[in-house]
């Protein structure tokens, strides 16, 4: 029987999660004064009137796209241009790579490494090329719907406006819209249509506003506003596929499109995609890992039916939110490049690239939100950054697979918007003496400098982008040089500014022991050395925050930290199953530094599942492990070696 985390660890995010739930949705549905005459304001104003669309129809739908954001012309990771994300995967198109190169996804050394293929291109999507659309309707050129706002908004209500001509419907009253906006979403089945729909609805009955590149922009709250919901089966889409198979909240939008799992070749080790289990029964479920595709959706879904591939148990589509489940969450995926974490966690695929077109859609936030606040609730995972986690902050397992690891969703995915989509967001406390901060930095406001974005072009700067990141310098100056990670460059390099490099850097909402100040500067501890980062008063990226911290046990000079939390020797005796070498990663957490604890006690166990003929064994060892905030990945240490004290505490 497997020994599942006690609920203490789980307690003080629970609570947090519940006292801000109310605050954050609340500050989100705000129902705002109509913005005066902006021009991003007007735009909409002319372009409703022009194409006959009513003008909370045209706001609502490009709030769910684009949050009314121009973006300065650059594709969302879903192909999609402008406020309105007319879409044009011709334009857009950029070629990734999903699980390859050097990351086994499956993450477990001691079987054979799976090497994985480069996606396939995007099957023709008409989805993702609804801007020829749009210019046949507008006479604008393609090149001008890309780039230029105003015209893109023409363009998006061209298409709601024939969507309604196509209904056959001549209503000026919003409520009579509910079918057109249903079809702007692009999604093929009614539940994903439909959900878009009310969405859009739900938005204008609560009301909105944004500052956005071109001025102020609101819609005002009708509250009292019906859908005519009837006109969804008009439309002719298909149902979702096998919904009652999916677990996922209702009206998601969700089907059933299951990974393999199958013998394709003749050696035991040759099934795929994924191995079963009976999670949270023999395994406790603990993470939820956000992945972008470095792809389009179809390409995707394509590869995670190959039995000889790897798998994850969702993949979400950018340009309407809908969801395609392939591996039932008490299984386990091979998808974050560590085995310890693939057994204790949910992977969840995002379709786009974390540098080749990085901004992505509302609805896909909010649905993606959606279904990490209900399986968060189903498992009992805290939502806090210590257990939402991104890809790139999985541990590699052992030395040698640190630099493999993969680095989504990246430096431009929203974190602080997306936990307050999640209902909670991250706070502070004010007081200097805590301790501990919780890295928040103004998302449009934070736009680090990087390279790298266009793989052809390496050393090119990116492009202007907002951003979680936070870069972290040796000493209090811009001038600094940045930290090491000697394990990304063990001969000693320092880590460098490239979008892929997070060996100095650390991201939104998480959570650090604070290590020094000086004037705007703050230091924190990271990777066993000082990071530090400008966080002036009238611009902070960091907030006071408390919380509990390890430090080396008195006389330990240094502790060693882990990439997995696997059980002791001994714990293998008489179960058949070979002892999986504990080996520390190569980073020293040294005396006198202090780093914050993400989870008290994650269950120290080992999944032995190499055949399809089983049985599949969990090894539980007695070991205790705490998960802790090292860099910008999480990381174990062995709870005998440290002391837990609280955040403020003082020598």
């Amino acid at each position: 029987m497997a020994r599942h985390a006690p609920p203490r660890r789980r307690i003080a995010a629970g609570l947090a999660a519940s006292a801000l739930i109310a605050t954050g949705l609340a500050a989100l549905s705000a129902a705002p004064a109509q913005a005066a005459g902006s021009e991003r304001q007007q735009q909409y104003s002319r372009a409703a009137a022009e194409f006959g669309v009513p003008e909370s129809i045209l706001l609502g739908v490009s709030y769910m796209e684009s949050r009314w954001a121009d973006h300065a012309g650059q594709p969302s990771t879903g192909a999609g241009y402008g406020p309105m994300h007319l879409t044009d995967a011709a334009e857009a198109n950029a070629s990734g790579t999903h699980h390859d190169g050097d990351e086994d996804a499956r993450g477990d050394e001691s079987r054979p490494l799976i090497t994985t293929p480069e996606l396939a291109p995007a099957a023709a999507d008409p989805a993702l090329q609804t801007l020829d659309a749009a210019a046949a309707l507008t006479g604008a050129d393609e090149a001008s719907l890309r780039a230029d706002a105003a015209q893109n908004i023409r363009g998006g209500a061209a298409l709601l406006a024939a969507h309604q001509r196509d209904l056959g419907v001549t209503s000026s009253s919003p409520a009579d819209w509910f079918g057109a906006v249903a079809r702007y979403s692009g999604a093929t089945d009614a539940g994903t249509a439909g959900r878009f729909a009310q969405d859009v609805f739900e938005l204008i009955r609560t009301g909105a506003a944004e500052d956005t590149d071109a001025g102020p922009v609101s819609l005002a709250a009708q509250p009292d506003l019906e859908a005519a919901e009837p006109q969804l089966s008009e439309l002719g889409l298909r149902s979702s596929h096998a919904p009652e198979a999916t677990d996922c909240p209702a009206n998601l939008g969700c089907e059933w499109i299951p990974a393999p799992y199958e013998q394709y070749g003749p050696k035991p080790g040759d099934y795929g995609n994924h191995d079963q289990a009976n999670r949270p029964t023999d395994m406790s479920i603990d993470y939820i890992v956000i992945h972008d595709i470095e792809g389009y959706y179809s390409s995707a879904v394509d590869m995670v039916q190959d039995p000889t591939y790897v798998s994850w148990q969702y993949t979400m589509r950018s340009t309407d939110g809908h969801t395609a489940q392939h591996v039932k969450p008490e299984d386990v995926a091979w998808h974050a490049g560590n085995w310890y974490v693939n057994s204790h966690s949910i992977g969840i695929e995002h379709e786009g690239f974390a540098a080749n077109g990085a901004w992505y859609t509302e609805t896909l936030y909010r649905t993606s939100a959606r279904l990490v606040r209900y399986l968060a609730h189903r498992f009992n995972i805290p939502l806090d950054r210590a257990h939402i986690i991104g890809h790139d902050n999985v541990p590699g397992t052992i030395p040698s697979t640190i630099r493999g690891m993969h680095w989504d969703p990246g430096p431009y995915w929203d974190w602080s918007h997306y936990f307050d989509l999640l209902g909670a967001p991250f706070w502070g406390i004010g007081w200097q003496g805590s301790g501990q901060v919780v890295i928040d930095p103004d998302f449009q406001r934070n736009r680090p400098a990087m390279v790298g974005c266009d793989s052809k072009k390496p050393a090119d700067p990116c492009p202007d982008r907002a951003s979680s990141t936070v870069f972290l310098y040796s000493g209090p100056s811009f001038d600094a040089p940045l930290l090491y990670d000697i394990g990304l460059r063990p001969n000693g390099d320092r880590s460098t500014r490239h979008v892929s490099d997070h060996g100095s850097r650390v991201a939104t909402g998480q959570q650090y022991s604070v290590a020094d100040r000086q004037g705007d500067w703050l230091a924190i501890w990271y990777l066993g050395q000082k990071g530090w980062l400008y966080n002036p008063a009238d611009n902070p990226v960091a907030k006071q925050t408390l919380g509990l911290i390890v430090t080396p046990k008195k006389g330990k000079a240094t502790v060693p930290v882990y990439g997995r939390a696997y059980p002791e020797e001994a714990a293998y005796a008489g179960t058949g199953i070979a002892y999986q070498t504990i080996t520390p990663l190569p980073y020293t957490f040294a005396a006198g530094q202090r780093y914050t604890i993400g989870d008290l006690s994650p269950e120290t166990n080992y999944f032995w599942a190499k055949t399809m003929a089983g049985p599949n064994v969990v090894v539980n060892g007695q070991m205790r492990y705490y998960e802790i905030q090292f860099g910008h990945r999480i990381m174990y240490v062995n709870a005998a070696d440290v002391d837990v004290l609280p955040s403020f505490w003082k020598w």
